[in-house]
């Protein structure tokens, strides 16, 4: 019996052993699956806030230098602090003389109150039209800059808070909501390729929500911004989210609500805009959907101030002397190998997760994959969509191009992204995460040695070089009309012209330099008739249903030669009214008059029966509008 009980009882001791082992085994396996012991909560806020305060630090550093240079480049060129208040105000240009004079205006107040209340009813700018300039041209940054200025009593003061204005005026532009429009579609896509972020990205909706209404109301009810893209697509999305059910994923429910969210999402914005239009009287910005049609190739157009925008250089496609300044100074190269890497991870996770494969909730450095992170796939969105836009219209370089420095910076100062582009390469040498910790630190010293040595010469050459801002003609031409026009005088001219007489002299024009309204676009195309083959009759009734007392011809304009072809006032101007043939088919318009801008300086019947030379000097031609017509033979 002893020997029987033997085999057994080695048996059970055998399938102790195995069980014992087994659940060693599985004890280490928990273990080893365990989550590795996290770093001391103390010591990971210290590294955050390190990194948080040292980035402050280089972009206000690197902020505060750009703007010292701006501001001695700008004193060598224009020598602005030696110079008479007059000679100062004529290096404005354009819109930025209007800007400037409303924010002299608002110094000359007598009070803040009094101020406001003259830039909200002003009628002393635009001939027979009283305009809302805070409205129309956003002047809360001049209003800000101005009472700090009279708070203070410093300009070294009103200089720095100028540069943060600047900043704040990006966020009150009268087309900022476009540009939001485009941060809204980045986190519709955002939300679509990521639903864990779906909550956070209907946050950041009612911010815009509240923002455009918030807008509207400090705006004196700027009804663009009621019709504007942006608040019928986050309207949308928002109503769409309310409409949302929850329901298992997979099921044919799920995958029957996912096609019914996905034709919302494409038809419910545009069919609230088309809402929105037809409840809301609006004129604002309408010029822009047109422009953006001919810009695009969707229509043509004979019509001048479409035409005019278009040849506008802000409004071209970028140069190439734009990238050739982005590639020597290494940005564009870096910001493409940047670009590239996050857009393939970005790529490689969506595609992940459409396929159903299992993923980390929570990505580490060790994995490589960049473009897991929701705010890289944001960024990477929004970044294409600017760029896209920038390559049509320079003008948005403005914009694009610190999109492009943050990006570009980000990738090359960031251990994950060279983890990633490691990753993939499958180096074995070198241990890659040492390897992408030595990239993320020597890459952006190397990149800011070499951009020193490049660029600081030339930093210096430029602000030791002494030039000189030269206008005479423009200068005596303001001295004129401050002595000699009568203060009720309206002047009339280009609205480039009008903006700088506007500011230096503070006499009423008939136009302005600004393209947000219907209305001083019309005055403007209309205006610009002293350039075209019309009788002076014509032009006398244009000026005078304005109520001008002087005309300004510029010789500049009327024997302008040296811009693009096809983009000469005066062509443009003959294209208009269908003067000359510009394509096959057209119909030709001959006129008996020659060119208004020639004819008027001759002095014969019947130009001097209209208009009296009553000043000129090499660059202008000032011509008194007569109120009674004397018929000389």
């Amino acid at each position: 019996m002893a020997e029987e009980k033997g085999p057994s009882v080695e048996l059970r001791q055998r399938n102790k052993t195995k069980s014992s082992e087994s659940e060693e085994a599985t004890k280490e396996d928990k273990i080893t699956d365990a989550p590795l012991p996290q770093r001391a909560p103390k010591y990971v806020l210290f590294q955050r806030f390190a990194k948080i305060f040292i980035g402050c630090l280089a972009a206000v550093i690197s902020g505060m230098m750009h703007v010292f240079y701006l501001s001695a480049y700008h004193e060598r060129k224009f020598w602005f602090s030696n110079r008479q208040e007059l000679e100062r105000e004529i290096t404005f240009q354009g819109d930025s003389a209007i800007y400037y004079s409303y924010y002299k205006d608002m110094l000359k107040a007598p009070s803040f109150e009094r101020g406001i209340y003259e830039l909200t009813h002003n009628n002393k700018t635009v001939s027979l039209k009283t305009i809302n300039a805070v409205q129309q041209m956003c002047l809360y940054p001049e209003l800000i800059a101005s009472v700090l200025y009279q708070a203070t009593g410093s300009s070294r003061i009103c200089y720095l808070v100028m540069s943060a204005s600047t900043y704040t005026f990006m966020m009150m532009w009268e087309y900022s909501h476009y540009i939001l429009f485009l941060q809204a579609i980045s986190l519709l896509l955002l939300d679509i390729f990521t639903a864990e972020q779906s909550d956070k990205v209907y946050e950041v909706y009612k911010i815009y929500v509240f923002s455009l209404f918030l807008g509207y109301l400090l705006q004196f009810e700027n009804p663009a911004l009621l019709v504007s893209p942006l608040l019928s697509l986050v309207g949308a999305l928002m109503l769409i989210k309310c409409l949302q059910l929850n329901v298992k994923k997979g099921t044919f429910v799920a995958k029957v609500m996912m096609v019914i969210k996905f034709y919302l999402v494409c038809t419910l914005p545009v069919t609230l805009n088309l809402i929105m239009k037809m409840f809301i009287p609006h004129k604002e910005n309408g010029h822009m959907l047109k422009f953006l049609e001919v810009k695009f190739g969707l229509n043509m157009t004979k019509n001048f101030t479409l035409n005019w925008l278009l040849c506008q250089e802000s409004l071209q496609a970028p140069s190439q002397d734009f990238f050739l300044r982005l590639t020597q100074s290494s940005l564009l190269p870096f910001y493409v190998l940047v670009l590239i890497i996050c857009l393939l991870s970005m790529t490689q996770v969506i595609f992940r997760r459409i396929t159903g494969m299992s993923q980390k909730t929570a990505v580490t450095l060790e994995d490589g994959r960049i473009g897991g992170r929701p705010e890289i796939i944001y960024h990477v969105i929004h970044t294409i969509l600017l760029g896209s836009l920038a390559m049509v219209i320079e003008g948005l370089k403005y914009v694009w191009t610190p999109y492009v420095c943050m990006l570009a910076a980000f990738g090359v100062c960031s251990p994950e992204l060279w983890m990633t582009l490691l990753k993939w390469l499958r180096l074995r040498t070198v241990h890659p995460i040492l390897l992408a910790l030595i990239l993320s630190m020597a890459v952006p010293t190397i990149i800011g040695l070499s951009l020193w040595k490049e660029f600081f010469p030339r930093l210096i050459t430029e602000l030791t070089e002494l030039q000189e801002f030269y206008d005479p003609d423009t200068v005596e031409l303001m001295t004129w009309i401050k002595r000699q026009a009568p203060v009720a005088a309206v002047f009339a001219g280009s609205p480039q012209l009008m903006g700088a007489i506007k500011l230096c002299t503070g006499w009423m024009v008939t136009s302005l330099p600004l393209y947000n309204d219907d209305d001083l676009l019309k005055r403007n195309e209309n205006i610009y008739q002293i350039y075209s083959k019309r009788s002076a009759e014509d032009i006398y009734k244009i000026l005078t249903s304005y109520k001008a007392n002087y005309l300004i011809v510029e010789d500049a304009i009327c024997n302008e030669v040296g811009t693009m072809r096809g983009c000469r006032v005066k062509d443009l101007l003959d294209v208009a009214n269908g003067h000359v043939v510009c394509k096959e088919g057209d119909k030709l318009t001959y006129s008996k008059y020659g060119r208004f801008c020639h004819e008027v300086k001759i002095n014969y019947s019947p130009y001097v029966n209209y208009f009296t030379r009553v000043y000129w000097n090499r660059s202008y031609f000032v011509y008194k509008i007569n109120t009674v017509i004397s018929f000389q033979s």
